[in-house]
């Protein structure tokens, strides 16, 4: 005899609201009626072990079957099962138990979804896409009667006896018009994919055909077993995934092929990895990758996945992680962490925060290792992990203090060496009379390889800084190294870099350089260049195009985003200085010349720099070409 009875609830817009809000996304309720089937099935494991669940448990696992002529989709376990008295108890009150306060509380309003996990409405997410649910269930317990549930979205609902042999639960969805798309084989099999991957119990979503040995034993024309079609189960998860398994027990090669698993589609290996396990204060297991970032700033942040029990949530992890780790690869995986919460509620969260301190410091403690447990192999990788680590140090200042004592840096010779050691080694020889330490740095080496021989002549030593968050990086470590500063080779002049007390004598006269000083000006745009002279080694360059640091570094950090709140005052001119070495011999010879060959020349030379920077292009580098030709006779 049928029970017909009506949900508790006093109102009858609940499920309306439930289509609308209960998640942003409607292909959540397969992942929701998968857990719910993965979870009966895992209670039946338990009480099976504490002796409360008699006799042989048989098949576990849990199947999703497309019936796309039916109009259905059915979820169907062989868990634990439910009594009439417990789908009453479970689906018609429980589940409801706060509707009314939640329709009081969010009705017309945004952040719905924060209710997910305090009124207990997983179940109900199937009426976001189906107009009628059924739920055939036989308990688990001697002697239960089957029973089924059913409701066409509306408060009222019947419960019936009805024939069931096998213990278990099935959820069948009768999908609505609105949304057909659930009929379809590949839709659900990527909703499958994606949020059901690595749940513990295995998943069965149809038939494949996989080719065995024919059980006859006939052989082929080669005298090999022959292979026939054989039709099995299709099994779409990996129940026991990387993560949930002793890090003792696992080889590289293994923590490479789940690697793969995870990105199917990327064709370098990882650097490296950190398995992580913990089970105080908090639960928290996974795997961390170290990809090979190189140089590269367009990097995906959405390669964490975010699990709770195997059950995927997430690929958007900013809230649980700092930022500077999502650009790690990986599985994080905490039952702390609720499934259905807003991304405000995350970041209040008590255990996200320590689950976020917690995994920061797991990361610098094993970069910190592999530096100790073998330098050369870490210096091997630092180009790879350069980008990561400054990254790091710019937005979060506990992992700057931890990564203080393993960050490397790397000079033209590609010598590496810490912070501390690069100080102490050039500290003799690029400390200027003001006894402030001047650290040279290029970050080109093949463009700036003028400048860096002319600084490696002098005695000097070169940093190749050629990361992409070089201007930022480099600023912050002005503000938290004592009394250093940073200047790219290109700047200025080398006695302007590093001022000695040691002055060389100039060999031309005030009155000489004021004759020089037009012609100079001339041959460039006074809106771009400033000219200056200098009293430098006849060694040295005639003309020498520089930058000044502050100017290019704003400029620099104004592209990236983030000039030093300087954006307000506009985009920075480009500006140049054109130092005149006074001591060479060809700026001397200008002196000499007549008048239209002093212009010439003084054109040559400052195009020489000009072409030394890059900065010759187009009809002015074509022009150039004619006049060298020319002045070859």
């Amino acid at each position: 005899m049928a029970t017909k009875g009506t949900v508790n609830v006093q109102t009858e817009n609940i499920f309306p609201l439930i289509k609308k809000f209960l998640y942003s996304d409607h292909e959540i309720f397969l992942r929701e009626l998968v857990s719910n089937a993965i979870d009966a099935t895992s209670k039946l494991k338990v009480l099976s072990a504490a002796g409360e669940a008699k006799g042989d448990l048989g098949d576990l696992k849990v199947e999703v079957i497309l019936d796309k002529e039916a109009g259905t989709l059915t979820v169907k376990d062989k868990g634990i099962g439910m009594t009439e008295d417990e789908i009453v108890k479970y689906i018609n009150q429980i589940a409801f138990s706060g509707a009314e306060e939640f329709v009081q509380k969010y009705e017309g309003k945004e952040g719905a979804e924060q209710i997910i996990g305090h009124f207990g409405l997983g179940f109900y997410s199937a009426f976001m896409v189906a107009k009628k649910v059924e739920i055939k269930t036989l308990s688990f317990k001697e002697g239960s009667q089957a029973v089924k549930w059913e409701s066409d979205g509306t408060p009222e609902f019947e419960i019936s006896d009805y024939e069931k042999s096998d213990r278990g639960t099935e959820i069948v969805l009768h999908i609505s018009d609105d949304s057909k798309e659930f009929l379809e084989d590949g839709r659900i099999r990527g909703i499958l994919d994606k949020y059901c991957k690595f749940l513990p119990v295995e998943i069965k979503f149809g038939t494949k055909t996989i080719k065995e040995d024919d059980p006859t034993g006939e052989l082929d024309d080669e005298g090999k077993v022959k292979k026939v079609d054989v039709e099995v189960d299709d099994i779409i998860n990996n129940t026991t995934p990387l993560w949930v398994k002793a890090p003792a027990d696992l080889s590289d090669e293994e923590y490479k092929a789940f690697y793969r698993e995870l990105y199917p589609m990327t064709f370098e290996d990882p650097l490296f990895h950190i398995h992580l396990n913990v089970d105080y204060p908090f639960n928290l297991t996974g795997v961390l990758y170290f990809p090979k970032l190189k140089e590269n700033l367009e990097i995906q942040k959405n390669k964490i996945q975010l699990y709770s029990n195997q059950v995927f949530i997430t690929d958007s992890v900013e809230e649980i992680v700092p930022e500077f780790l999502t650009l790690l690869h990986g599985v994080i995986d905490s039952p702390d962490i609720p499934l259905n919460v807003s991304r405000s509620y995350l970041q209040a969260d008590g255990n996200v925060k320590k689950i976020s301190s917690h995994i920061t410091k797991k990361v610098a403690d094993k970069l910190n290792s592999m530096f100790k447990d073998d330098r050369a192999d870490f210096e091997s990788k630092w180009d790879n992990l350069k980008v990561f680590v400054e990254y790091g140090m710019l937005t979060d200042d506990k992992f700057f203090l931890k990564a203080e004592k393993f960050t490397l840096v790397k000079n033209s010779k590609a010598e590496y060496a810490t912070l501390d050691e690069y100080q102490e080694k050039i500290k003799a020889t690029q400390t200027d009379k003001d006894g402030k330490l001047v650290i040279l740095y290029a970050n080109n080496q093949e463009a700036h390889h003028q400048f860096i021989t002319n600084a490696e002549e002098r005695g000097y030593d070169v940093l190749i800084m050629d990361s992409p968050l070089t201007p930022h990086y480099i600023s912050q470590l002005e503000s938290k190294l004592e009394n250093v500063t940073f200047a790219r080779v290109d700047a200025d002049t080398l006695d302007n870099l590093i001022k000695t007390d040691v002055e060389v004598p100039s060999k031309l006269s005030d009155e000489e350089k004021e004759t020089l000083k037009p012609i100079f000006e001339g041959v460039v745009s006074k809106d771009k260049f400033t000219v200056q002279f200098a009293n430098m080694s006849e060694t040295e360059a005639p003309i020498v195009i520089t930058q000044p640091e502050f100017m290019r570094r704003m400029q620099e950090q104004q592209r990236m985003g983030g000039g030093g709140g300087m954006n307000m005052f506009g985009s920075f001119p480009e500006m140049y200085n054109m130092v005149v070495n006074v001591n060479h011999p060809k700026v001397g010879a200008i002196l000499s010349k007549e008048k239209d060959n002093k212009e010439k020349l003084a054109k040559q030379l400052t195009d020489l720099a000009m072409l030394s920077q890059g900065m010759l292009t187009g009809a002015a580098l074509t022009e150039f070409i004619k006049r060298s030709v020319d002045l070859i006779d």
